[in-house]
């Protein structure tokens, strides 16, 4: 099972510390942990690599993995809660389901936007060549993600421009490649991805206005540790759309800037066949992509019509922490 606490940061003058929490982790003797991404899929922190959920010699079904994820955002996104639960095949593929859990923010503002319950994923993948096949040959795998009742960002607008709230569905197709080493000098391991996604920030951010191609990918170092544990410090990224449906009209000039989100992340797991894994980490996320001029809702000093970066900074689509 995977266990994990994520903090997020809009800049890097902007840093956030969190503390970890890995509780039932093991609920049953056959539920086998596994290192599951904010998502549900085999992965990194959050992003997929080219393996799927162990299944045993001789096992065509694995035991299901179980995780959860807590997003600090109360600020303005508000908190999220992902629970989620995969089950793998022959160690060929696995397939996966997560609820996240959404609790509303504090921004008077602006947390409007994500007033919401949460969402369903679902994800897939298969691994088409398994890593070590031949020597330095790396894995490959390829899935999807389907996020369905997303209502945040651009429902929420739909809402202010015609009065009624609209739900979408989102996905990614994606191709991962992963490499893991073992051996000195330096143990590591990499992986580098490919997706065609109309999510913007995996759905949190809303609706991409088209459906396009990003990368992905991320660097982690395996250490040893006592009582059997490893270390794995580790840094991702995800090239994010360039901006939501519905964002370009409430900045001036209609356009928006996302930049690409960046993660940084300890992982605390068993050696060899894990039956835990914890995370600890904080993102980069958005940062300042526009002008805005909104109605702040905010009582004096601010005035009613609030034209510049910063708000925008402080609010849609930019500060987890």
């Amino acid at each position: 099972m995977n266990g994990s606490l994520f903090v997020s940061l809009s800049s890097f003058k902007s840093v956030a510390v969190c503390a970890g929490l890995a509780a039932a982790l093991l609920t049953s003797s056959r539920a086998t942990a596994q290192n599951l991404t904010l998502e549900g899929q085999t992965g990194g922190f959050i992003t997929p690599t080219a393996y799927v959920v162990y299944s045993e010699k001789g096992h065509t079904f694995s035991h299901p993995a179980l995780g959860y994820h807590f997003v600090n955002a109360s600020k303005v996104i508000g908190n999220v809660h992902t629970f989620s639960i995969a089950e793998g095949f022959a160690n060929r593929a696995e397939v996966g389901y997560t609820r996240s859990v959404h609790t509303d923010g504090n921004s008077p503002a602006f947390s409007s936007l994500w007033h919401f319950s949460g969402m369903n994923i679902f994800n897939g993948k298969v691994v088409v060549l398994k890593d070590g096949t031949g020597g330095w040959t790396p894995g490959v795998g390829a899935g999807f993600v389907v996020r369905t009742n997303d209502r945040f960002v651009t429902g929420a607008l739909d809402g202010e421009f015609t009065g009624k709230i609209k739900s979408y569905t989102n996905e990614d197709l994606y191709v991962a490649v992963t490499k893991t080493w073992l051996h000195p000098p330096v143990p590591f391991l990499v992986n580098l991805g490919w997706k065609a996604t109309n999510a913007e920030i995996y759905g949190l951010g809303g609706q991409a206005t088209r459906f396009g191609g990003r990368l992905f990918g991320g660097l982690g170092i395996p250490l040893p540790a006592p009582f059997h544990t490893a270390i794995v410090p580790a840094v991702g990224f995800t090239q994010e759309p360039p901006t939501a449906k519905n964002l370009g009209a409430i900045l001036v000039g209609g356009r928006a800037h996302i930049p690409t989100t960046l993660d940084y992340a300890v992982r605390v797991t068993q050696r060899g066949n894990p039956h835990f894994a914890f995370d600890i980490g904080i993102g980069q996320v958005a940062g300042l992509i526009g002008t805005t001029a909104l109605p702040t809702g905010l009582p004096a000093p601010y005035p009613r019509w609030y034209l510049c970066l910063s708000i925008l900074r402080r609010a849609t689509l930019s500060e987890w922490a």
